[in-house]
């Protein structure tokens, strides 16, 4: 990288500082926040669907194939669902946090 391009990332780094700071006033712009907090739970509720179905979906087929493990995948079903359920409440706390406050 020559030193052009290394002063111009440096320029542009230092000028985007500014545009991005609070606006006149002190108040942040909150009319989106509705409209992306929905977005975000529609997304995340969704991603959790499809990753539940390809968990529940492999674990039953496991089970099919090998019956005598069923206890041990059972029991990695059901944490990994707990593990994959947190990411839509983590999604809700955080949307509860940002519209509340």
């Amino acid at each position: 990288m020559s030193w052009k391009k290394v002063l111009l990332l440096v320029a542009l780094v230092a000028f985007a500082a500014p545009l991005m700071a609070q606006g006149p006033g002190g108040q942040a712009d909150t009319k989106w926040i509705w409209i992306t907090s929905g977005f975000s739970m529609a997304i995340a509720s969704a991603g959790c669907g499809i990753a539940q179905a390809k968990a529940v979906a492999a674990a039953a087929e496991a089970m099919g194939r090998n019956p005598g493990a069923a206890a041990a995948i059972r029991f990695a079903l059901v944490l990994g669902l707990v593990l994959i359920e947190s990411l839509a409440l983590y999604t809700l706390v955080i949307i509860f946090a940002k519209v509340v406050a």
